[in-house]
């Protein structure tokens, strides 16, 4: 076959591949492949069409056949995004900086590299590539949003906001946009989107749009005191619950099994002292809570940095588990984690953290909020790692969760679209630490968010000393550290440390009276 068929022939698939008739791309990859096996476009163009097809362990090796063959960018880039997507993210980062060293030429590739460098926590590194992806396609709005969202969290937050308006300007309805730009920064009654907020909500078409446009809108009005603010969290949160199917049962089975795991009598753990690593600092608590804020501390230490919120320690005890449910916690997940050598934990854990941090630190902070729900097994499998957990005025934090719009398909916090489901998982978190208090005195340091605003100083030190660093005054202006920050704190934590949110849950006190109530009856303070 002469090079013209062949080239043909790969046109053919990648035209399949755009309009979805994935037999047909596999059919002209494996065209392709007979008619040359030396060449790497048809390995290629058959591991994408595994991969649309959803099978991304068979895609793999094809596209690292073709890579074999000879390395191209676009391939390379492709490699990095299935491996990615199988957890594999040390080779993904070495395929990424691959793809990019060989200098790409389509804006489609330097988008996939910037969204590997997303995926892995480098944020500062997803500038350049989104950078050229935007320029040499200014007009593709999916490119602009991703470096728009770079901008943001690496601190170029006036680029960010022109990026998102650009946007706007293009696609008035985009509703990633308008909920980015909401929370970029607080709004005045002098300067806000409400009139253009209310006017995209009442053209919404999708209901992932509505939702994001009502908290979008939600939160500006907060930010103005307009109370019609929380009819429109309300809904959102309502619609957004029902979508969900979310059951509170759901949670509570994932508690009662970590406690069953871990009561004092029960016989079930595996024995093992875990691995002797100092490095990590586990920075864990409800989310909203201060962990941002805490893990910014923590990293202006010149021996710290922040390796972001880590899914390490969750595909760790997943994997070692071997169970056969989708989910990565889950009632069946966690009894059969109690059988695992704790070393094994402490070894996967370490492996899987070490690509998200950056050479020459001592020490590094995980950040994923919802690690206490594996104190227990932090505490054995890594019995020298730090644990500090936030604790936060229960309304305070009931109201933050309410109000903020997570990952909108994350299972960690499916509980946050409804009061009474807030302030049950809220006084079931109470309780889990109570018994990690209680089977690991003084290994996790209950650190009070009020507390800490309120005397920054002594509470900085008290941190310091539980992680075994030094005293470091750079831990007092954690606002000018420049690293990345990838959550929704990104704009309070380049603020000095302050008690704005401290008492906000008071602003919706009548909205807010069911959760007071159950605490209550609870028997849960209230400040």
């Amino acid at each position: 076959m002469d090079r013209d068929s062949v080239l043909t022939l790969e046109a053919q698939a990648r035209e399949a591949l755009k309009r979805g008739d994935i037999p047909a791309a596999a059919a002209s990859a494996r065209a392709m492949i007979s008619a040359d096996e030396n060449q790497p476009a048809g390995y290629f163009l058959l591991g994408i069409a595994a991969a649309e097809a959803g099978q991304i362990g068979k895609a793999v090796p094809l596209v690292e056949a073709a890579v074999a063959r000879g390395p191209e960018a676009e391939h390379l880039a492709q490699l990095a995004k299935l491996l990615i997507l199988l957890r594999r993210d040390g080779d993904a980062a070495e395929a990424a900086r691959e793809a990019m060293a060989l200098a790409p030429s389509d804006a489609r590739t330097f988008d996939t590299i910037g969204c590997v460098f997303t995926r892995l926590g480098d944020h500062e590194g997803a500038v350049e590539p989104f950078q050229s992806a935007v320029a040499a396609e200014p007009d593709n709005i999916d490119y602009r949003y991703n470096l728009a969202a770079a901008s943001g969290f690496t601190g170029r937050v006036e680029d960010a906001l022109a990026h998102y308006e650009a946007i706007i300007a293009a696609d008035p309805g985009n509703a990633r946009a308008h909920y980015a730009l909401a929370i970029a920064a607080r709004q005045t009654p002098e300067s806000n989107h409400v009139p253009r907020l209310k006017a995209a909500l009442a053209n919404a078409k999708k209901p992932g749009d509505g939702l994001r446009i009502r908290y979008a809108l939600a939160k500006e009005l907060e930010d103005i005191g307009d109370p019609e603010s929380f009819r429109h969290l309300s809904t959102a949160n309502d619609e957004h619950k029902r979508s969900l199917r979310y059951d509170f049962a759901q949670d509570a089975a994932i508690f009662d099994a970590i406690e069953a795991l871990f009561s004092e009598r029960s016989q079930s753990l595996h024995a093992g002292s875990g691995r002797s690593d100092k490095s990590p600092i586990f920075v864990v608590g409800m989310p909203r809570t201060g962990t941002t804020l805490v893990d910014r501390i923590l990293s202006s230490h010149p021996d710290v940095v922040s390796a972001g919120e880590l899914q390490a320690m969750p595909l760790a005890v997943k994997r070692l588990a071997g169970t056969s449910s989708r989910t990565v916690i889950d009632p069946e997940t966690i009894l059969a984690s109690g059988n695992i050598d704790p070393a094994r934990i402490g070894d996967a854990y370490l492996a899987q953290a070490e690509h998200h941090r950056h050479e020459g630190a001592a020490r590094f902070t995980d950040k994923l909020p919802a690690n206490f729900l594996y104190i227990g097994h932090i505490a054995r499998a890594l019995p020298q790692a730090k644990i500090i957990c936030l604790r936060r005025n229960p309304m305070d934090t009931v109201w933050s969760n309410y109000k903020n719009l997570f990952a909108s398909q994350s299972a960690y916090y499916a509980y946050s679209y409804d009061l009474l489901d807030t302030a049950r998982y809220y006084a079931r978190f109470d309780k889990l630490m109570a018994m990690w208090e209680k089977l690991f005195p003084g290994q996790v340091l209950q650190l009070s968010y009020e507390q800490l605003v309120a005397d920054q100083e002594v509470q900085t030190r008290c941190l310091l000393e539980h992680c075994a660093l030094d005293w470091d005054e750079a831990c007092l202006t954690f606002h000018e550290n420049s690293a990345a920050v990838a959550t929704p704190s990104a704009a309070q934590v380049r603020r000095p440390i302050n008690a704005d949110a401290v008492g906000k849950w008071r602003t919706h006190e009548a909205a807010l009276q069911p959760a007071r109530a159950f605490f209550e009856k609870q028997a849960i303070p209230i400040r």
